[in-house]
């Protein structure tokens, strides 16, 4: 995973369950995504991992469309162990908020590889992405924090993503949030097309009174 986001600041919390917060005069929830966030999150994802500089300028709209496709796949999946999660703002103050989405988190099951022994499931995080003009503003964090209840909520007591090593912004605020490094997954490509290498990282979980 390689999210595309900055640091995080100072935030009130407006909720017992802490997923709903204050920042400046919007009100944001976290919720889980439905069919018509579609299209808002194709936006956002492909903004955030795809950014139109150069050449992906032309195949940005391929992208988003196959983003589209791809998490529309997910959301009307059969799986229990499956989440879209979804920041949604709504303006304070006035007669009719519009609700807009900010940001958005993928939290599902995956199988360690067949070759180790004992072969587990784990709560695995991914597609983390908050829109440009929302970051700085702890929505991040509330995301991850969501997918942490989430894996409890489960039965799991511990969680794993990726990062690339590159992406200095999201490993400092893993790490704030408690997420060691596990293992550095070597690139086979390396030589052929320099990439940056993805740390796996984990955080083991407690249930809060």
């Amino acid at each position: 995973m390689n999210p595309c986001f900055s640091g995080v600041t100072p935030y009130s919390v407006t909720s017992t369950n802490q997923d709903a917060f204050a920042v400046g005069a919007s009100h944001i929830t976290i919720r889980t995504a439905q069919d018509l966030d579609l299209t808002a999150l194709a936006k956002i994802l492909a903004d955030s991992f795809h950014p139109r500089k150069g050449f992906l300028r032309w195949v940005h709209p391929i992208l988003r469309l196959g983003i589209y496709e791809d998490l529309r796949n997910r959301l009307r999946g059969s799986s229990p162990h499956y989440t879209c999660f979804v920041a949604v703002t709504a303006t304070s103050g006035v007669a009719h908020p519009v609700e807009k989405l900010t940001g958005t988190v993928e939290v599902a099951l995956r199988s360690s590889p067949s070759w180790q022994f004992p072969n587990r499931r784990y709560p695995y995080i991914s597609n983390l992405a908050v829109k440009k003009s929302c970051r700085r503003q702890g929505i991040a964090q509330q995301l991850l924090l969501e997918c942490e209840r989430k894996s409890l909520e489960w039965g799991f007591a511990d969680i794993y993503l990726h990062v690339l090593e590159d992406n200095y912004q999201a490993r400092q605020l893993y790490l704030k949030m408690g997420y060691k490094l596990r293992q550095i997954e070597p690139n086979c490509s390396v030589w052929l097309l320099p990439r940056p290498k993805r740390l796996f990282l984990h955080k083991p979980l407690t249930s809060t009174p």
